[in-house]
């Protein structure tokens, strides 16, 4: 984007346009967010944090992705700028994840905030966590296992049993981590596990640990959301340069089941 083509937000037009989407108080929300699509931002995370628990309310809640994926295995490709040989020094080396201080990757600054914002509860998993504020936010984000990342009692899981929402701004659905719930429900062919391996603490003290948990890659996601949207409710506006969209996250679970096992091999 060139800078002469930026638009001026303000918080006022965040909150006006979160709300005319349909966000409303009481709401949970999975929120999905890239602040440098949005123009200028003024005030910048900071602002776009405080619209959000806002529109949702005192009963409300935002959660976000936070994920520290460069906490995996180098052979998962996560550190593919680095020569095979320091690979082994990688696994012996790299931080356990501690949630209060281990930053996200590629999150971007919007979730880099939110993980530490006053009240924020984080989730355990040391590579795929998210992070939440507001009445539900110690539910959604506890006993988030290492083999479950998107399954059943997942964070993905609870928000759709309170019939939660999600919220993309100026991202598409290859952002949209709701629908890796419909991966773990769905069956098809392909469908499989996989060994990933990250560093934790355990009793305080750094352990490299391997766990099994399903793979799941999101490369057909875009066309799940175009297909999803020919058919559902999706509200849409525009934040300064940016398009925002809000969708009930069980309708697109549950569409994004069916699709998987329709048209996945």
């Amino acid at each position: 984007m060139k800078p002469e083509d930026r638009k001026l937000v303000l918080k006022k037009d965040i909150i006006e346009s979160i709300k005319n989407v349909g966000i409303v108080e009481g709401d949970s929300v999975m929120v999905h967010i890239s602040l440098s699509s949005m123009g200028f931002v003024c005030g910048g995370p900071q602002i776009i944090i405080e619209a959000l628990l806002e529109a949702a309310g005192a009963d409300g809640t935002i959660m976000m992705p936070t994920q520290s994926w460069k906490n995996l295995d180098p052979t998962a490709g996560v550190h593919w700028e680095e020569p095979e040989e320091w690979w082994q020094v990688i696994r012996e080396n790299w931080p356990a994840y501690d949630k209060r201080i281990t930053p996200t990757n590629t999150m971007g600054a919007v979730a880099e905030m939110f993980r530490s914002w006053p009240g924020a509860f984080r989730s355990d998993h040391p590579a795929r966590s998210v992070a939440a504020v507001g009445k539900k936010a110690e539910y959604l984000t506890k006993e988030h296992e290492l083999s479950n990342i998107f399954g059943a009692g997942s964070p993905i899981d609870k928000l759709y049993g309170l019939d939660g929402k999600v919220l993309l701004i100026g991202v598409g659905y290859d952002k949209n981590t709701s629908i890796h719930l419909a991966d773990a429900r769905a069956s098809y062919p392909s469908k499989h596990n996989i060994k990933e391996s990250s560093a934790v603490l355990a009793d305080g003290k750094r352990e490299w640990v391997t766990y099994e948990t399903l793979y799941v890659d999101g490369e057909d996601f875009e066309e799940i959301g175009r297909a999803f949207e020919e058919g559902h409710s999706v509200r849409s506006a525009y934040i300064g340069n940016s398009l925002i969209r809000s969708m009930k996250q069980r309708e697109l679970v549950d569409f994004a089941v069916g699709w998987i096992e329709k048209n996945r091999k």
